[in-house]
């Protein structure tokens, strides 16, 4: 029996077995921004700590940033931003200023320089950290004192998760996009069903989809229940990452190329469930109510009060 993505990549980075069903896990690249970051770096200077790998961690601003023009900065952003310039400098952690080229989303950074990159385990203190899933790297999101003890260690814990493939049949229809598909699912499946899994997106129209489009698909696996969600890389995936400031140089790129080909699932693969949909079924979708599951087709009517 082969193995899936999930298992393959987990098992790679396993440090330690801490107790039956509990393992310490490296990560290969711990992603920060100024929200959930202030705490943990002031717990890391109070215990006398340091950043155990700098090298593989990085840090933006974005949730605090305006989109637009303002005439005064609120005095919360101001501090907010202060911060992380000081605690990365301090800890010696590169930071994408705002104003400098690599500046943005953090979720959108990590994948335009390349540092997200297939068979990887990624760590962010941002639920939608699932969205670097979209290059078959296992990205979880987690908490503030979780981030804190992986600048200290690199490392984090976590139970094995279940593995449920969702296989969509088939081609997207013209006017049908991700976010649709996204919400088709959440409409179908509830946003508990994934609750203790990683979702692997397969079937011929995600692999149709470009990299964006994986990952709108991705950062939308949380909304699920999903611990992860994730899309066999391809060379779809390798053609958006070839050449990035952070992807493998010429030098090593086929070495990186065979260990990301090597952790795609196996065609014989396990999984502890499969869901399947036709591709041709998914409309344009929009939601109505106050989850992403409360949601209709574009032609439908948003369900009665009394429904």
């Amino acid at each position: 029996m082969g193995k899936n993505l999930y298992n393959k990549v987990f098992d790679n980075h396993i440090v330690r077995e801490l107790a039956p069903g509990q393992y310490q896990i490296f990560l290969g690249l711990h992603l920060v921004h100024e929200v959930t970051s202030p705490q943990a770096f002031q717990m890391l200077r109070e215990n006398k700590l340091r950043v155990a790998y700098p090298n593989r961690t990085f840090a933006t601003a974005d949730h605090v940033i305006p989109t637009q023009a303002v005439a005064r900065v609120p005095e919360q952003t101001s501090a907010m931003l202060a911060a992380i310039e000081r605690n990365t400098s301090e800890f010696e952690v590169s930071y994408f200023a705002p104003g400098e080229n690599k500046h943005g989303i953090v979720h959108v950074t990590g994948p335009e320089q390349g540092l997200t990159q297939p068979g990887m385990t990624i760590a962010c203190g941002d639920s939608h950290t699932s969205t670097h899933g979209a290059f078959g790297a296992l990205a979880f999101g987690i908490g503030t004192t979780q981030v804190r003890d992986v600048l200290a260690t690199q490392t984090m814990v976590m139970h094995r998760l279940k593995v449920r493939q969702i296989k969509v049949n088939g081609r997207l229809r013209e006017g049908v996009y991700a976010k649709d598909l996204a919400l088709y699912i959440l409409n179908r499946l509830g946003t508990a069903a994934g609750v203790g899994y990683a979702y692997e997106f397969e079937g011929e129209a995600v692999r149709h989809l470009n990299m964006d489009e994986r990952m709108t698909l991705c950062n939308l696996a949380v909304e699920m229940g999903a611990r992860c969600g994730y899309v066999n890389p391809c060379n779809t995936t390798f053609a958006y990452l070839k050449g990035k400031p952070y992807a493998p140089g010429a030098e090593d790129w086929d070495r990186a190329l065979a260990y990301w080909k090597s952790i795609a699932s196996d065609p014989d693969a396990h999984y502890d469930d499969v869901v399947e949909f036709d591709a041709s079924e998914v409309q344009p979708m929009v939601t109505w109510g106050i989850t992403p599951a409360q949601s209709v087709a574009v032609h439908d009517c948003i369900p009665e009060l009394t429904d």
